[in-house]
């Protein structure tokens, strides 16, 4: 009996309520109805660009997660936030960690013995308002249908598999941290603490406009150094001797066969077609729960206004009860088929832009129609891909190449005296780093923190892994190591005495803000006396605690401080990474007992939430320490586009 079977034998007792697993690796949202789905088509690689235990990340999994959070970023930020800035904000190594802790939960549950059948699995897809019509199962064709049109698509066995991944991680987390609750008292004190907010009026003193005045001579620069000079210790540094399969120098090599970009290009065609799309906007009158006659009578008078040349977007939003587009007039952007139920999508792709449609029943109610665009489908040629294509295959190729040389100088150098004999033996050249500390790039590599790592864990002697770098795969052994130690004040001198002007101008600008604050404390107008004393005051929204502060930012102790005064209180001189300010509560918003009260039952499910989180972050922190997780940075840059 095969899944799907399954499915159908129990559809029956499944309820609509049924919880759901939210799976992290499938982010993709489908409404009851409708489905706008707009990613661009990742990368459809088998490559594997991380591994846990066994547990792989796939190219096309890793670049699925990484377009979609593109997308998210982008609708709440616009298009003028980039995949460059995403990879300079470091998003590209959250997702893969992230994916990776997903993948070693999986491991960690393996070991524990939890498992879950076909069975649990298949009702948890029934479950899915995605794959229901009027809470029955819409059949094996429909649901493979529905994962089709992803971007890239999904294949039952791959979204089982992960939906299954997700219910075990599930059940470990209620395993290990399920225990966990929350006294009232920790509720009621964490709820206030979150809640209430301060408008403040600030006024600052920059440091910066104190460092001419300052004077710092050769004996204070000594001083310093010998009071503090911990604070100047060089960490120990050490040199690695590596032999290095350069994947630069084996993609200009690589010479891709045209049978080669053909079939790929036939593989992945449907990579490069766009299906055929309309954009349409619509009006919806629910029935459930309600009289339909009353509900078609409503639907048929707006209907007329509409038909009569009435304004669709705004009787959408004075009419319309799909809350997830009302507010847009309706608008449903660009979507295929297969993304809607079949009695409005029937409607929808018959008609012309421009063309309102007659009242369209649905499971959910009645709809009005209106259509705006229409694309036909189109597929990208050859021609038109066989550059990309080629940049893939070459890299691909070339990195199959250095991954197969590097295994093979592994298997033959097992003592430092074999680097230089299997170097001349495959052409290649053995180098000597200069010395470099734990975060430091390695000279010659760049930036390569787990050969960074090897090279500080190695022992005198030993050889290390293969181990990725952005230039390619490197096997070494440690040559030198520079012990800690203290430097001479010439080595520093420069450093110690910028150490000293910072601190000695920032010690004016607290005395100065004191003697603001006394002024300012004994002042009947707070901004009438700081503009005679020709100060700034900016004022601040309501805030609560751990938001930035202007001139300020997070500061603990400033936030304490400010956070215990009363309406209308004057805080003292406060030090910042800028200076000092002077901090006004202009608005306290306390919480009441009746906020508290109404908010007790889903603080406590949050708060509950978070620490189980915390527990099981901690834990499973523990767990990886004695995985095998393996990181292979080329395919990663690859997945992204680099």
């Amino acid at each position: 009996m095969t899944m799907l079977d399954r499915m159908r034998q129990h559809k029956n007792w499944l309820k609509w309520s049924l919880a759901l697993v939210v799976l992290t690796f499938v982010l993709f949202y489908i409404p009851d109805f409708l489905r706008n789905q707009t990613s661009a088509a990742p990368a459809n690689s088998t490559e594997v660009v991380a591994s846990v235990e066994g547990h792989d990340v796939t190219a096309a999994q890793f670049r699925r997660r990484y377009q979609i959070q593109l997308q998210a970023y982008q609708g709440a930020y616009g298009d003028s936030l980039n995949e460059k800035m995403l990879r300079q904000l470091g998003v590209d190594r959250q997702i893969l960690q992230g994916m990776i802790d997903e993948r070693a939960a999986v491991a960690e549950a393996e070991r524990q013995g939890i498992k879950v059948s076909d069975e649990e699995v298949a009702h948890q897809i029934l479950a899915i308002p995605a794959f229901q019509e009027n809470g029955v199962f819409v059949g094996q064709s429909r649901y493979a249908q529905v994962l089709r049109a992803q971007r890239p698509p999904l294949t039952p066995s791959d979204y089982e598999s992960e939906l299954r991944n997700g219910m075990m991680a599930d059940r470990l987390r209620a395993a290990v941290a399920g225990w966990i609750t929350a006294p009232d008292t920790d509720i009621e004190h964490e709820y206030r603490r979150r809640n209430e907010k301060v408008k403040l009026q600030v006024v600052s003193v920059s440091s910066q406009s104190f460092r001419d005045k300052v004077t710092v001579a050769d004996a204070d620069i000594s001083a310093r150094f010998d009071a503090k000079k911990e604070d100047y210790r060089i960490g120990e540094r050490r040199k690695i001797r590596y032999l290095m399969v350069d994947f630069a120098q084996a993609r200009a090599r690589v010479t891709v066969p045209e049978a080669d970009i053909l079939k790929l290009y036939n593989d992945n065609l449907q990579q490069y077609s766009t299906p055929e799309q309309i954009r349409a906007s619509h009006i919806l009158f629910k029935t459930e729960g309600k009289n339909e006659a009353t509900v078609r009578q409503q639907a048929e008078q707006v209907l007329k206004q509409v038909k009569s040349g009435g304004d669709f977007a705004a009787l959408a939003k004075q009419y319309s009860e799909d809350d997830a587009n009302k507010a847009t007039g309706g608008d449903l952007d660009y979507f295929g088929h297969g993304r809607m139920v079949p009695e409005f999508e029937a409607v929808a792709f018959e008609m012309q832009a421009g063309q309102i449609s007659d009242l369209v029943k649905t499971p959910y109610g009645f709809h009005i129609i209106k259509l705006t665009d229409k694309k036909p489908a189109a597929t990208r040629t050859l021609a038109d891909v066989r550059a990309e294509l080629t940049e893939q295959l070459k890299f691909e190729h070339a990195q199959q190449a250095v991954t197969e040389q590097a295994k093979g100088l592994a298997a033959k150098i097992k003592t430092a005296a074999d680097l230089d004999k299997a170097a001349k033996e495959a052409g290649l050249t053995v180098t000597d780093s200069q010395p470099f500390a734990k975060d430091e790039p390695i000279p010659g590599i760049g930036p390569a923190p787990q050969a960074v790592q090897e090279a500080f864990r190695l022992k005198d002697g030993e050889i290390s892994a293969v181990v990725g770098t952005p230039r390619g795969p490197v096997i070494f052994t440690v040559t030198g190591k520079v012990e800690p130690r203290l430097p001479t004040l010439d080595e520093v001198k420069a450093r110690v005495k910028d150490d000293l002007v910072a601190e000695r101008a920032t010690g004016l600008a607290m005395k100065r803000a004191g003697e603001l604050a006394a002024k300012l404390k004994s002042a009947k107008d707070f901004a009438a006396a700081a503009k005679a004393e020709g100060a700034t005051i900016k004022d601040t929204e309501l805030l609560a605690r751990g938001t930035a502060i202007p001139e300020v930012g997070v500061v603990p102790d400033v936030e304490k401080a400010i956070f215990a005064l009363q309406a209308s209180g004057i805080s003292d001189a406060l030090k910042t990474s800028l200076g000092a300010v002077v901090i006004r509560v202009a608005e306290r918003h306390d919480v009441s007992a009746e906020e508290f009260g109404g908010a007790k039952a889903a603080f406590r499910r949050e708060l509950e939430n978070e620490k189980r989180g915390q527990f099981f972050t901690a834990y499973m922190n523990k767990a990886k320490q004695s995985m095998a997780i393996v990181i292979h940075d080329e395919a990663v840059r690859r997945a992204i586009g680099e």
